[in-house]
């Protein structure tokens, strides 16, 4: 087992897929007490069974609904009495032109990748602050660094992300409340598959099909800042495949 992740309650968004899948795989292996949402249950109940998560450690959650992720992190508190790391994972990234004018796609992106991270802090904080300790991470972006023509609405979502978590990381300080901030770059996952202008999507199926590195490498990175010693904060990682030049 891991030290530092053993034992530890941790609840993940997005778990049904690509890097949320990935994480609760790996976290498990290391001895972790997973509870996990995503909205597609039927991949939620193949991915506990795989890992031997009971019914009861699954929830589905949309992340745009507050009530949903609140009550995910309750089924935590129920299950464990406490909650020590909360993932917020759960993100798309339909790219398109501004000039295109897709305002459903931008909607999309504002409700899960920045509210729904919003959402999942405004759950897991509460009782973190009660315990006197806990862990929040955040997934970010490499575009939450570097915007490129098409990416301006998801970048300016994971370039928030950033933000909020680097204003919550100086705000919980006196409540022993790590906040680290992931930032992937091109890793194997779903996220290609949410990209809805079709000459925008042969273009980053030809990235990722190209340069993406398995999903593990991102449940290591969240494995790394989780173990951890207490007094050890690590507050953003930004990571891409060797080959990715952006």
């Amino acid at each position: 087992m891991a030290q530092g992740i053993e034992g530890k309650v941790i609840v993940i968004t997005g778990a049904s897929s690509g890097l949320g899948e990935a994480a609760a795989r790996h976290l498990a292996r290391q001895g972790a007490r997973l509870v996990v949402g995503a909205r597609r249950m039927d991949r939620l109940r193949a991915l506990a069974a795989d890992i031997g998560l009971q019914d009861s450690a699954l929830l589905q959650t949309d992340v745009t609904r507050v009530d949903q992720v609140r009550a995910l992190v309750e089924r935590a508190l129920q299950l464990h009495g406490r909650i020590d790391v909360m993932i917020n994972n759960a993100g798309l990234m339909p790219h398109s032109l501004l000039e295109q004018g897709r305002v459903e796609d931008w909607d999309r992106m504002v409700d899960v990748n920045l509210k729904g991270v919003l959402y999942g802090i405004a759950a897991a904080l509460p009782p973190m602050k009660a315990q006197q300790g806990g862990h929040i991470i955040n997934v970010s972006s490499v575009a939450g660094h570097k915007v490129r023509p098409g990416s301006a609405v998801y970048a300016a979502t994971k370039t928030a992300v950033r933000v909020i978590s680097e204003g919550l990381r100086q705000e919980v300080k006196p409540y022993n409340i790590r906040t680290t901030i992931i930032s992937p770059g091109a890793v194997e996952s779903e996220l290609p598959l949410s990209v809805t202008d079709p000459s925008m999507a042969k273009g980053i199926e030809e990235l990722y099909r190209r340069v993406a590195i398995p999903a593990e490498s991102f449940a290591r990175v969240v494995a790394f800042a989780i173990s951890q010693p207490e007094d050890v904060d690590i507050n953003e990682i930004l990571f891409r495949p060797t080959r990715q030049e952006l």
